[in-house]
């Protein structure tokens, strides 16, 4: 996986449970946090607090299984060098 690859996945979907992209990607949470740590250091996503929930209130849902991220960027594009 490429930070083009995830921006693009990023861009299309707009707001993504960091274990949805661990599963498309077949990465491990740590690698996809870190590349989205830079896409937020570039403002193009930023970490949505308490987004995602199932929509009950039992609290068996781990939250931290429920990391969500969106897309406030423009469009994902690369750039000459390669980087959105």
């Amino acid at each position: 996986m490429i930070l083009s690859e995830l921006a693009g996945y990023m861009t299309q979907h707009r707001r993504v449970a960091l274990l949805d992209m661990v599963h498309r990607f077949g990465a491990s949470p740590e690698v996809v946090r870190s590349m989205l740590a830079t896409l937020e250091r570039k403002g193009r996503v930023r970490r949505v607090e308490g987004a995602a929930a199932c929509g009950t209130s039992c609290g068996k849902c781990n939250m931290a299984d429920l990391e969500t991220y969106e897309w406030v960027g423009v469009p994902a594009s690369p750039s000459a060098d390669g980087h959105p």
